[in-house]
């Protein structure tokens, strides 16, 4: 992953949302120990206090614990997490998006709908 130095988005929250779709892909596994601060710091070429802060974010809300003097660990429910915050904020929010670019182009929402549906099978047929 290439981290974004010149977008408005911090570099820990970039961290942060790697880390969840590193759980979510299933490279890191309920109850497995994550990279340390050091180790993301070293693979992303950033400061450990940065790596820290964005793994402390994810802390904060419930993906990993901490085992203290061992690190940070996925929890039980980190997938669930993840994905109903992705779902209720990202992904509502790419939505309204595009219901407003769609109202300022004048795309019905039937077209829209076929828009998005016709998107979800061409993408559902490039997983197979």
């Amino acid at each position: 992953m290439m981290l974004h130095t010149d977008r408005t988005k911090p570099i820990y929250i970039q961290i942060a949302e790697w880390i969840e779709t590193e759980v979510l892909n299933g490279n890191f596994a309920q109850d497995e120990k994550v990279y340390s601060q050091y180790k993301l710091a070293e693979m992303f070429t950033i400061n450990p206090a940065t790596a820290a802060k964005g793994l402390n974010l994810l802390a904060d809300e419930g993906i990993l614990y901490n085992k203290r003097g061992l690190g940070k660990f996925v929890t039980k429910q980190a997938k669930a997490i993840i994905t109903d915050k992705r779902k209720n904020q990202t992904l509502k929010g790419l939505i309204e998006e595009i219901v407003v670019e769609a109202g300022q182009l004048d795309v019905s929402e039937e077209e829209l709908i076929d828009m998005l549906q016709t998107m979800y099978k061409n993408r559902k047929g490039d997983a197979k």
